[in-house]
């Protein structure tokens, strides 16, 4: 596999500097399974171009796998060692990790600048999906160019080849094109050669953080990046797409259609919230406390409102009320802001005297996140210790699971949920609810309904009765 990076412009074979590689002198760097190279095809002071070569061992990957069985030969016969995969982004951090974090002692100035830089991919495994080439490039500010083959000139009926040559040009910092290219190649490869779990995403957000929260294929590239694992795409999704956080939805790594379902998504959450706003300010309420607030998506939408003289926001977790006064800007609030807005820890099944007073109370997307074992402490805290007159709860509604094509029969939304109820089963228990603790409750549902499954949200308005 080979990586070409050129600089096309004044000075051009300061490349060297911006890389920490010698273009006079090709070096080897040792990988787990097998060898990198560096060395310049292409050097002088108009047009200079770098090469990372990979020769990696098929033998050393084979002997590599883990719980191997005896081994055949199609475990040695494969196409590990000649494509543009997580190994070259291996490479990439290894061989250009100094210059990915920007940093050029000689050339410092050259390295915070935007240059004329072209990158050429061999072999990237693209499995008819050339059109996603563009959609995930050109949001970056690539102009993109690839050649496709035939799988086999003597067998032409074999159709197109799983595999393209890329080309990426722009006036981009070299540190952004190497991270760029660290993250997107294995996007399109989707076979990581080493276990993913939640470190991979902290790497995500970390190597993605100046581009991939505002890019249009975020929802795509994060599930490829994760390997489709839900709970680490949910993970990675709810800190990348702020408005979409803590909306019961999975975030699939391959959706049916990436915009369809990417917008299905964003569209839901914002009605959801929208509701639950048109609920509270229709009941008159002016002091409102979210119970199970998260990352603040809610809030945010209710500082908005003048009608809301005191917000407050509680969450048994300490990180979700840290992004929440994030996306609140607490830390440059004025007085009259924190006077207004106030942010609790505390957990939602005890006992608490900061959640009484208020005179609405909303609950969104928080109660399939208990154990049912739980959920009757929970009940108790809301409903008659805290006792608001007006409770605004939202949840997801399973039967309209059987509309995502990735569930399985009795999967759940979210990796955290321990329970999704039927329409029937919510309405049940909202029923015994307000029968117990002395209030009435009104149902609607949120969200393009099914003629059969109904809609993917079902809401209750809890009233207390006088």
């Amino acid at each position: 596999m080979l990586l070409t990076i050129t600089y096309t412009g004044e000075s051009a074979t300061d490349l060297g500097y911006l890389l920490y590689k010698n273009p006079y002198r090709p070096q080897m760097f040792e990988l787990n399974h097998g060898k990198a190279y560096v060395f310049y095809p292409e050097v002088s002071q108009q047009r200079t171009t770098a090469a990372l070569l990979l020769d990696i061992d098929p033998i050393n990957l084979a002997r590599g796998k883990a719980g191997q069985a005896s081994g055949g030969l199609f475990d040695y016969v494969n196409d590990r060692p000649y494509v543009s995969s997580s190994f070259l982004s291996t490479a990439i951090s290894k061989v250009f990790g100094t210059a990915m974090t920007g940093r050029a002692d000689e050339r410092q100035a050259l390295s915070d600048s935007p240059l004329n830089l072209t990158a050429a991919v061999t072999m990237l495994p693209c499995r008819a999906e050339h059109e996603k080439l563009k959609r995930v490039f050109e949001p970056l500010g690539y102009e993109v160019i690839y050649d496709t083959f035939v799988s086999d000139e003597n067998f032409p009926n074999w159709g197109e080849s799983s595999y393209v040559n890329l080309t990426i040009s722009a006036k981009v910092r070299l540190r952004d094109l190497l991270k760029h290219l660290y993250v997107l190649i294995p996007v399109f490869d989707r076979q990581k050669h080493y276990w993913v779990g939640a470190d991979e995403v902290e790497k995500l957000l970390r190597i993605g953080e100046d581009w991939l929260p505002m890019h249009p294929e975020k929802a795509y590239i994060t599930g490829r990046y994760l390997n489709r694992r839900r709970y680490l795409v949910n993970m990675a999704y709810e800190r990348l797409a702020s408005a979409n956080a803590d909306d019961g939805e999975i975030i699939t790594a391959e959706p049916e259609s990436a915009d369809e379902a990417r917008d299905k998504v964003m569209n839901l959450n914002t009605r959801r919230l929208g509701s639950v706003v048109a609920a509270l300010k229709s009941c008159g309420a002016k002091r409102v406390i979210d119970i199970g607030c998260g990352e603040g998506n809610l809030l945010n939408l209710l500082v908005k409102e003048r009608q809301f003289t005191h917000i407050a926001g509680v969450d048994v977790s300490h990180v979700a009320l840290k992004r929440a006064a994030e996306k609140l800007k607490m830390e440059r609030a004025s007085d009259s802001m924190r006077e207004r807005v106030s942010l609790i820890q505390g957990s939602l099944t005890y006992k608490d005297a900061r959640f009484s007073g208020y005179d609405a109370a909303g609950v969104v997307e928080v109660i399939e996140h208990l154990d049912i074992a739980r959920l009757a402490a929970f009940e108790r805290v809301l409903f008659e210790f805290a006792k608001p007159p007006v409770v605004v709860l939202t949840t997801p509604n399973r039967e309209y699971n059987a509309n995502y094509e990735n569930l399985h029969n009795g999967s759940l939304r979210h990796a955290d949920h321990r329970f999704e109820w039927n329409r029937s089963e919510f309405r049940t228990w909202a029923l015994k609810i307000a029968n117990r603790f002395g209030y009435t409750v009104q149902f609607s549902e949120i969200g393009d309904a099914d003629e059969k499954y109904g809609a993917p949200t079902q809401m209750g308005v809890f009233t207390l009765c006088e």
